[in-house]
């Protein structure tokens, strides 16, 4: 396996700008995911790297090998795609051997690579099968030791698990993550779903229109999002933005919006130096809220709707005109138009620059 780098790498279609100066420094055997919406370039970046795109500027190293201007077949990369491209007339060893037989593998070399494939992937018992005979797992699964038997320096995966129904997509991604932990392979992996993300990446690469917004682990990705659209594009239900104005006197804090004012913490004094007014956007995610007089930010709610999700319930609340979420427990009793105190973890507040919507802090 190999390091992965992309210097100011940029493509452009026409007058159209798809992926804007990406400088990423992947590390040997690190799980890296792109993340992001349809259109944001990720994809884009991910064929840019496999040689599937041509580069407008910028340059790919892959283990410290210039690559930009190589062929797909010179760059040592597999690739796993959303649609399993395997040939139906061929049985799974011929699939999964094909590509070595095209690059004149010896057959025993060829055999070795596949036996050890396929046992890994449990596909040892599907040899002989064609792809119309297996599930669509099944056939995930072949894509995937079509890829290993390459043994190459790094694996591109393209949505490999969008086409799965829900049930399936996480029993493979689990299978996924262990596979990566077994090869200690350098994957470089593009989806939209965050879950897969969250649970899957050493690091995240949030993407939109081209641009990345932030690099992180999932953990900071979730708890400290760089700017609004990480905060709200990351988690289910997204974390809550009100936007408040800010008032001081001494060492004490707090936060108005409409006739409500509450309580900040010390902290909110540094941020005040960052803005150029007394307006500023508080993020809280949905677990960080809960019902009562606690210690800490108190918040008057009006409930609005109730989801049930069997092990939690979903309330959406209105405070002062603007809609918030709180997760809370499923034997959680209430009444629609209910006026309930909603108490905000302190620690957890995120405070976002209303104009640039940078976090701050």
């Amino acid at each position: 396996m190999a390091e992965l780098n992309l210097y100011q790498v940029k493509k452009d279609f026409g007058a159209v700008t798809a992926v804007h100066d990406v400088t990423l420094n992947i590390a040997d055997r690190e799980f890296l995911v792109l993340l992001g919406p349809s259109g944001c370039g990720k994809t884009t970046t991910l064929r840019m790297v496999a040689g599937l795109e041509d580069v407008t500027s910028g340059s790919i190293h892959i283990g410290g090998r210039d690559v930009t201007h190589l062929e797909p077949k010179d760059r040592d990369i597999a690739m796993v795609f959303q649609n399993y491209a395997l040939y139906p007339h061929m049985t799974v060893y011929e699939n999964m051997a094909f590509g070595l037989k095209l690059r004149r593998f010896s057959k025993t070399d060829i055999e070795r690579r596949v036996k050890d494939a396929s046992e890994i992937l449990g596909l040892g018992s599907l040899l002989k099968r064609r792809p119309k005979e297996l599930s669509g797992g099944q056939r995930q699964r072949v894509a995937l030791g079509r890829a290993i038997v390459r043994e190459p320096q790094a694996f591109l995966m393209d949505e490999p698990l969008s086409n799965l129904d829900a049930q399936l997509r996480t029993q493979t991604r689990v299978e996924l993550k262990r596979l990566h932990e077994r090869l200690g392979s350098t994957t470089v992996y593009v989806t939209h779903d965050q879950t897969e993300a969250m649970t899957m990446g050493t690091r995240i690469v949030v993407m939109r229109d081209g641009v990345i917004q932030q690099v992180d682990t999932p953990e900071n990705i979730y708890h400290r999002p760089a700017n609004e659209f990480v905060a709200t594009f990351v988690g289910m239900p997204p974390m809550n933005l009100l936007t408040i104005q800010l008032e001081s006197q001494g060492n004490e804090h707090w936060g108005r919006v409409g006739r409500q004012r509450f309580s900040l913490p010390s902290r909110v004094a540094h941020l005040l130096r960052q803005l150029s007014s007394n307006t500023v956007t508080m993020g809280i995610r949905p677990e960080d809220l809960s019902m009562g007089n606690d210690p800490g930010v108190i918040l008057n709610a009006s409930v609005r709707m109730v989801e049930s999700l069997g092990h939690e319930r979903l309330i959406y609340c209105d405070v002062e005109g603007t809609s918030l979420v709180v997760r809370a427990a499923n034997d959680w009793q209430g009444d629609l138009g209910e006026t309930m105190s909603l108490c905000v973890r302190e620690d957890r507040l995120c405070f976002f620059d209303p104009v640039s919507q940078r976090l701050l802090g």
